[in-house]
Parts: structure tokens; C-alpha cells; sequence
């Protein structure tokens, strides 16, 4: 149970409405420093663009062309960092680029971008980039298209898999550190007087309830709600004229969607690939994930509800089409499809811009140009540079504060689950809990979970039935479904199904899985009947407007 009343009796220093990946560092970052910290989410943690991302971990290779090498350098020192303090959750990435001579980067162009790739990561531990010439390259690539080729380029980046828990672990870190994080509760209004926000009213979305979070003389709002930064503004009305905070557009996102299908003829093994499109020579992706390749992403200009975003059909056409331009062999059609998803960036407007030439630098947007003098609006923020967005937030909100300046610390602060896999505790969890669950889907839990893995497991000593799979093709157990609730903040089957475990992205949408989830959190969460079949229409619903084909409908 949540306790309003409590929470309407506090004053907060920092108040953050937005909890994707940005928010959660925001949070985290202000906690650790000893501010008096409150997040709110309208949805879960990470249920927006931090959900809908290529995964990756990187140093946008192609900002280079945009000379944006200061973000480029911030997010290669950020890569670093993740690698470092989320070693469970974030592992290195080896890209493979073939290159045409019939596309807009040539074999000079790319090699000279490897190089400056290589300067701007100097501190990096990953390897260097290598050149391959055309023999090589078709030595180790026998099924890329070879009409045209020049050669390729091999360089490391990192991917985070599972990106939704990346999120999740920042929130439970702020959480730890006194943060109070809630999710599923709606800002209604931001209550403005003497050019301050002074009250934000809330609404519980799960219950109804309403609440108010206040604030001191001293407290700053922070807006890291990404697409819906300019909703969020429009909810400030002063007590004498019902004027929204800012006249002007702050942002003007571009839709991205992807495609996961199965492995297919011609896939590589131990690479992903960074190529240019055939048809018009825009980058996209083709990466090994979950056992499958992960396609994408495209970037079209978007303007509709921010609360369902689909990929289209001629999108998911495109990815198939492109895929199989780069490896003939695919094949790949519309029943290769096991998944699909798409979002918006959050990129600053750019009216007239072409959506691959907007800047991927993040803002840190002061209203007090717009009269008001305590929110601060964040444009833009990639996954990658998501810590230091948080520590450079912090640092001006202690200095509009007027507050002693404190150092942040994340960057040397592991995540909850920082373990690496040679770890002693994953052998020792291995004899201690065989008897209930199979090794090798221990040591898949602590992929998942990290160090919080032995949490989970303690569930199975105290209820072993909790140690079975939920379904056969895949190892997880319903122990998970479980430690979702207690301990996750999970409140509904979407929660469960797409951002706690990847069961929704791997087999028929986890339409199947209905029986079982339902069983499970009736018998050990005290789910009624009546709250499972809601929850579950309120997951089909959702898998209908923003993942299942239209052509499948």
C-alpha cells in the first residue's frame, strides 16, 4: 500500500515527474546527495522510449559526421562507466560495417571516423577498431551482399539487453538512498504562485485516489517526461490567469520502430551489423538478441497520440526489405516476425529538419526565462549518457538551491545488481538451490537479476514450486513473477510480461500465458479472479495498440 497521506505530509527539496531511464538517474543522483527526493511516473518505470530503444550502450558513430564530438566523447566516457558498474546488465558489442562503394560513406570516410572513434575513447578497455579489406571481409561475412563492396569496419560498442531493468535498478538505487519512486500516478495540475510551481496535484491510476506533493520555499521540479515534456508544461496554470507554463514547442520527436524476428539463414553469430539501407542509406541495425536478431530503427517525424505508437506496416516492410537487400540469403517476410515495437525520441524541435540531422545532445531547459523559476525541463537525453544527464542536473539544481556544492558519486557507484559472472555467489547459489532449480537457470537469473538474484531465490527455498518454469521454451520461473510484485513495483500483467521479464517479445506476444501468471499471482500475490481478467484484458489491449501488426489484426 502506498501512503499518500504520509507523502502529502512531506516537503520534498526535489521533485522529478518523468520515470524513464533520464528521471531514474535524476532521482538517483538527487538521493545520494541528500536531497529530499520524490519521482513520479504516470505509467511503470521505463514504460516509454527507454522500452523502445536499439538497446545499445554507445557513442552514436554518426554524430561524428554532425561534428557533435562533445557528445559523442560524454557518451563513450558513460559506456565506460556502465560497463564498469552494470557488468549483469551491460556487455560489450562487437559492429561489423560493410562498406559500398555506391553509398554515401565511403571506405576513407568510415576508416577516418574508426580513427576518431578510437581518440575520442581513449580510456576505454575495449579493443581498438579494425579495417577489413574485401577479401576479408567476405571471408568472414560469406552471405553480405557483395555488389559494390568495398571492405568493412569492426569496432566495439556495449548493449544492455534488457533495458527496462537498467531503469528499473537506477529506481531501486534511489529508492535505497531514500528516494520515494512511485509509478502509475498522474500529475492533473502544477499549482503556480509567485512565479513558483508551489503545488503538483496527482492522481493514484490504479485506485483513483488524488494527493497533493508540496514542496519548500527552496524545492525545484524536474520534467524528465520525455515526448510528453510539453503535456507535462501545459498542466501549469497560475491562481490568477489560466496560462500554461511556455508558449514555445520544446519538442519535436521522430518515431523509431523495430522488428525482432527469428534467426534466419545468413544471420551473423558473433557480430551485429551497422548498415546502410539500399534504398535510400539510412543506418540500421541488425543485433543478436534473446536468441533472435533485434532490426531497426527508423526515424519519421511524429505527431500523433504519444500513448500509442505502432510500427506501421510500410516500416516493418522496409526493415524486412532492407534486411534482405544486406543478406540475400534472409528471406526474411511478415511471418519472420516475433515482435514489434516502436517509440519517440524525445529530440528538441527542429522544424524543417531532416529527423536524422536533429541533435542527440540533451538540454537542460531553465522556465525561468518563461517565468517560472523553479522546473527545470530536460530535451532530449540518450540511454547511454542517462548518468551523467542526472549529475549534471543535480549540480545546477544545488546551484539555483544555493546550496554547498556536493559531488556526485554514481559514477563510481555500482547499480544493485553489479555482479560479474565469475563471481563466487553465483557457484555457491548454484549448491544451494540445485535441489530446487536447475543450474543452468540460476546462472540465467543472474543474467537477468545480478546480485538481487539471491532475493529472488530465497522465494524458491520458501515455496519450491515457485522454482518451476512459467512456460517450457524458456528458463524463467514463476519465482519471478512473484519478486516482480514484492519487490519490483509491478502492479499488472504488461509490468510482469514486458519490462520485469522479456516474456512478451519472445512467444506470441505472451498471449499464451495467461493460465499460469494468473495461477501464480492468485496463489502467492493474493490476486483476485476479478483483478487478473482486468489486468489481463488492460495487457491484450495494450499489445493490440502498440506492439501486435496491424496486419494481424
Amino acid at each position: 500500500m502506498r501512503d499518500f497521506s504520509q507523502i502529502q505530509q512531506t516537503n520534498y527539496d526535489l521533485i522529478v515527474i518523468g520515470g524513464g531511464i533520464n528521471g531514474a538517474g535524476v532521482a538517483r543522483d538527487a538521493a545520494t546527495r541528500g536531497l529530499k527526493t520524490i519521482l513520479i511516473e504516470k505509467g511503470d518505470f521505463a514504460s516509454g522510449s527507454s522500452s523502445w530503444s536499439t538497446r545499445l550502450i554507445h557513442g552514436g558513430l554518426r554524430y561524428l559526421e554532425y561534428f557533435e564530438f562533445p557528445l559523442v566523447r560524454e557518451s563513450l566516457k558513460e559506456r565506460e562507466v556502465l560497463l564498469r558498474n552494470a557488468p549483469h546488465l551491460v556487455n560489450p558489442l562487437l559492429l561489423t560495417i560493410p562498406i559500398y562503394r555506391d553509398r554515401s560513406r565511403p571506405y576513407w570516410k568510415i576508416w577516418a571516423g574508426m580513427i576518431l572513434y578510437d581518440v575520442l575513447s581513449f580510456d576505454k578497455t575495449l579493443p581498438l577498431h579494425r579495417m577489413l579489406p574485401k577479401a576479408q571481409f567476405q571471408q568472414l561475412f560469406r552471405y553480405i551482399d557483395g555488389d559494390n563492396l568495398a571492405g568493412g569496419a569492426q569496432y566495439y560498442d556495449g548493449q544492455v539487453t534488457l533495458a527496462e531493468r537498467l531503469c528499473l535498478e537506477n529506481i531501486i538505487s534511489a529508492q535505497e538512498a531514500g528516494a520515494t519512486v512511485l509509478n502509475y500516478i498522474e500529475v492533473t495540475q502544477l499549482e503556480i504562485a509567485a512565479n513558483r510551481i508551489t503545488n503538483i496535484t496527482c492522481k493514484d491510476k490504479l485506485t483513483g485516489e488524488a494527493f497533493t506533493v508540496t514542496g519548500n520555499s527552496d524545492t525545484i521540479v524536474i520534467n524528465t517526461s520525455g515526448p510528453w515534456v510539453d503535456q507535462v508544461c501545459k498542466l501549469g496554470h497560475s491562481q490568477n490567469q489560466d496560462q500554461p507554463i511556455g508558449n514555445r514547442k520544446k519538442i519535436g520527436g521522430t518515431k523509431g520502430s523495430h522488428i525482432v524476428v527469428k534467426a534466419f539463414a545468413g544471420a551473423p553469430k558473433t557480430s551485429s551489423l551497422y548498415v546502410e539501407a539500399k534504398s535510400d542509406g539510412r543506418p540500421f541495425f541488425i543485433v543478436p538478441w534473446l536468441g533472435m536478431y533485434l532490426i531497426g530503427t527508423t526515424d519519421l517525424p511524429f505527431k500523433g497520440d504519444l500513448d500509442r505508437v505502432k510500427a506501421d506496416n510500410h516500416e516493418i516492410d522496409y526493415l524486412l526489405t532492407e534486411t534482405n537487400n544486406i543478406i540475400p540469403k534472409a528471406n526474411l517476410s511478415r511471418d519472420s516476425i516475433v515482435f514489434t515495437y516502436s517509440g519517440v525520441r524525445p529530440l528538441p524541435n527542429a522544424e524543417g529538419k531532416k529527423p536524422g540531422s536533429i541533435t542527440r545532445k540533451h538540454i537542460l531547459f531553465d522556465h525561468k526565462k518563461e517565468g517560472i523559476k523553479n522546473l527545470i525541463s530536460l530535451i532530449g537525453g540518450k540511454l547511454t549518457t542517462y548518468r551523467n544527464v542526472g549529475e549534471e542536473m543535480i549540480d545546477a539544481v544545488l546551484k539555483k538551491m544555493r546550496r554547498p556544492y556536493k559531488p556526485s558519486t554514481t559514477d563510481k557507484s555500482p547499480l544493485p545488481g553489479c555482479i560479474l559472472p565469475n563471481d563466487e555467489r553465483i557457484e555457491q547459489a548454484i549448491q544451494d538451490y540445485q535441489d530446487i532449480v536447475a543450474s543452468s537457470t540460476i546462472n540465467y537469473i543472474f543474467s537477468v537479476y545480478g546480485a538481487k538474484a539471491l532475493e529472488l531465490l530465497k522465494l524458491t527455498r520458501e515455496h519450491p514450486q515457485l522454482g518451476t518454469k512459467i512456460t517450457p521454451e524458456f528458463p524463467d520461473i514463476k519465482a519471478q513473477i512473484v519478486y516482480a510484485v514484492q519487490a519490483e513495483f509491478a502492479h499488472n500483467f504488461t509490468d510482469i510480461l514486458r519490462r520485469r521479464t522479456t516474456l512478451a517479445m519472445q512467444g506470441n506476444y505472451g498471449l499464451d500465458l495467461f493460465p499460469v501468471v494468473a495461477e501464480t499471482l492468485s496463489k502467492y500475490c493474493g490476486w483476485s479472479q476479478e483483478k487478473c481478467d482486468r489486468s489481463w484484458a488492460e495487457y491484450r489491449t495494450y499489445i493490440e495498440e502498440n506492439c501486435l501488426p496491424d496486419y494481424l489484426m
